[in-house]
């Protein structure tokens, strides 16, 4: 058990996610145009407020997720490094004529995580301020503090221009350690929460990745809408995304075949181990029906139990 995955799950480390795309649209129409191309009421969205959304396909599939943070003059979406671009030239094929400019502000800025139980109680101890609405931001100096989790813990960002990362980063090493990717995984299964590109991608569709929060039933039209209507009123979803124990210390590789009996029923996507549960905590996804089975197994032969909120 490492020194970050302990303090992740007891109290709170940092790690680095400026390689996530930093993308910053200006422009009158720039609400308008979020709103029609993402899952989520952009529209609506007020200065030091933000949300979580999806960018679909026109057949409904999940092309992208992001954090879509909004400040006075900008909306800044903030998404996984594997859809940085995807998510630019996305959002630039629908500007004909639009007033919306895009800027690729990856580069130019830096992206930290404060994530744990007391991971408020350190940003205080730190000067900085604590936004209490999920998805919310806060400015601080020249930078920002969003409230956003990657493992299910009380997560925050500090988002500002590059130069100011070696002060920030000593800061936070000072009240904190630094956690690994295997230990940022393993929190992140324990809590069954998935990331886009390893659990999420353009084979689902929104419903199957579980994360509705990410949609808005209420908002009216947008690209990949129809699809989402549709799943909604007819229940047509026959898999989930799903979190799983499994017993034994072997652990699945992605797309490792979840069985019930002789028949496939679920898919992994990722696993790892759980040093405080002692067992392997993966996600994957899995058909409903299978999902109150008691003879699931891997395909090499251990036991695998869905794991209930």
């Amino acid at each position: 058990m490492t020194d970050g995955y302990q303090a992740l799950r007891e109290s709170a480390a940092w790690f680095d996610l400026s390689a996530r795309g930093r993308i910053r649209a200006t422009g009158e129409d720039r609400k308008r145009l979020l709103h029609a191309l993402t899952t989520n009421h952009v529209q609506d969205l007020q200065p030091g407020q933000g949300l979580y959304a999806f960018f679909l396909t026109a057949q409904g599939r999940v092309l992208a997720d992001a954090f879509i943070s909004c400040a006075d003059d900008h909306l800044l979406i903030s998404t996984e490094p594997e859809t940085r671009r995807k998510v630019y030239e996305h959002i630039d094929r629908f500007i004909i004529a639009d007033d919306v400019t895009l800027e690729d502000a990856t580069e130019a800025s830096y992206e930290l995580a404060l994530e744990g139980p007391k991971a408020a109680e350190l940003l205080t101890s730190l000067g900085a301020p604590v936004p209490e609405a999920d998805y919310g931001w806060t400015a601080w100096n020249d930078g920002m503090v969003l409230r956003a989790s990657s493992t299910g813990q009380p997560g925050f960002r500090l988002i500002a221009p590059l130069e100011q990362r070696p002060a920030i980063e000593a800061r936070l090493a000072g009240v904190a350690p630094q956690a690994s990717l295997e230990d940022l995984l393993a929190v992140r299964l324990e809590h069954g929460r998935p990331r886009y590109g390893d659990d999420i991608s353009e084979r689902y569709i929104a419903h199957e990745s579980g994360q509705l929060h990410a949609l808005h039933f209420q908002k009216g039209c947008y690209l990949g809408q129809e699809i989402v209507e549709r799943v909604r009123s007819r229940g047509l979803v026959n898999r989930q995304l799903t979190p799983l124990s499994i017993a034994g210390t072997a652990i699945p590789a992605s797309g490792d075949k979840i069985l019930d009996g002789e028949k496939e029923v679920g898919e992994v996507t990722s696993a790892t181990w759980s040093p405080a549960g002692g067992t392997v905590r993966a996600l994957a996804y899995l058909r409903l029906e299978a999902r109150k089975s008691a003879g699931l197994r891997t395909a090499g032969g251990d036991a695998v139990q869905v794991v209930h909120d």
